[in-house]
């Protein structure tokens, strides 16, 4: 059945993240016209968010008690959640995954990339927990699981015993490669580098020349911040230098990283990063949406794109005072001000 849909409101539209009253006109799915309308009414329009990096797994283990350092905590295979994450039934895992899914969508996420654990079996568990949803799951599978998944998930090149015959596996399957690298500290960012990753997971302490060359190739960052100040591997505004790498013309996307120990909220995440590293709220959210391309197919509102947005009415709070919308959805929305979701991921 055709459906047609006209959402009314002032819009955040395009890469440039400009602010127009408009007319959007939805067929089956997708923006077929953008229509100025200077009665729309004062109903926010912003492009829907993607959490470009997340390990659901771990919701399984949430705020459980915890000790030790980054390598105790998460590094494969020995770590407290890979721990928590054998202990775990089919049934647990799935319901769990499907219960932060939901939390992501009530604040306006449409879409995330995970990194999977538990093989093929894992992936499968997280394609079933978001079957039927309208959330696009862009799964990196490790353990084997990268065979059936959409691309290959590295936890660090000093982690990954025989990974050129992985990568030569990835790269002959035409999938997309992850790496975490820059975690902790510079040492694997090179070596990372050198596979020509579609994705680089953190760079907290990655070098400017390491930052620059991630420019001049358009290797894009994923940047948690949020969970780098949980595990301790950054406490200053200068890990992972946010600054820094948007200077030089990096792609820097937004992600939450482990639900063990930081709730996948983009909208947190967004509010962090301003606070914490004074990046200009249109940057900020830039970051969060720009990750939908990993999908490729990104949740700009723009003629042609997937309808992939969410409304926020600011009638009903004192967000009717803000003087900038963009400013203000990054620093005080929630999901309780959340309106109509469209999302067609």
């Amino acid at each position: 059945m055709e459906r047609h849909l006209v959402i009314s409101g002032k819009a955040i539209l395009g890469e440039d993240l400009s602010f127009q009253q408009v007319d959007i006109v939805i067929d089956n799915g997708f923006i077929t016209a953008i229509e100025g309308n200077d009665k729309a009414p004062d109903i926010w329009i912003c492009p829907a968010l993607f959490n470009s990096h997340t390990h659901l797994g771990d919701t399984v283990a949430m705020d459980c008690a915890v000790s030790g350092d980054l390598v105790t905590l998460v590094a494969p295979p020995h770590g407290l959640k890979h721990q928590h994450l054998a202990k775990s039934s089919h049934h647990h895992l799935v319901r769990a995954m499907q219960m932060s899914i939901g939390e992501m969508v009530r604040s306006g996420t449409a879409g995330c990339a995970d990194f999977r654990e538990g093989g093929s079996d894992g992936v499968a568990a997280l394609r079933e927990a978001s079957e039927g949803l309208d959330f696009r799951c862009v799964i990196f599978g490790r353990d084997g699981g990268e065979y059936t998944a959409d691309g290959l998930g590295v936890s660090s090149t000093r982690d990954f015993p025989g990974i050129n015959s992985h990568i030569a596996m990835a790269r002959k399957e035409d999938k997309m490669i992850a790496f975490h690298a820059g975690e902790k500290d510079a040492d694997d960012v090179d070596t990372a580098l050198s596979f020509d990753p579609d994705l680089l997971i953190h760079g907290t302490y990655a070098t400017h020349a390491q930052l620059r060359e991630c420019a001049e190739r358009s290797i894009p960052i994923v940047v948690c911040p949020r969970s780098n100040w949980t595990l301790g591997v950054a406490s200053t505004p200068n890990h992972p230098p946010i600054t820094e790498m948007l200077d030089l013309g990096c792609r820097v996307f937004l992600g939450t990283d482990n639900v063990m120990f930081v709730h996948p909220d983009m909208l947190a995440e967004m509010a962090f990063v301003h606070v914490v590293y004074h990046i200009e709220p249109v940057d900020v959210l830039r970051m969060a949406v720009a990750g939908s391309s990993i999908g490729n197919n990104p949740f700009f509102i723009q003629i042609g794109a997937r309808a992939n947005l969410f409304s926020i009415d600011p009638r009903f709070s004192n967000l009717r005072f803000s003087a900038n919308p963009v400013a203000s959805i990054i620093k005080r929305a929630f999901s309780g001000t959340m309106g109509t979701n469209v999302f067609n991921s």
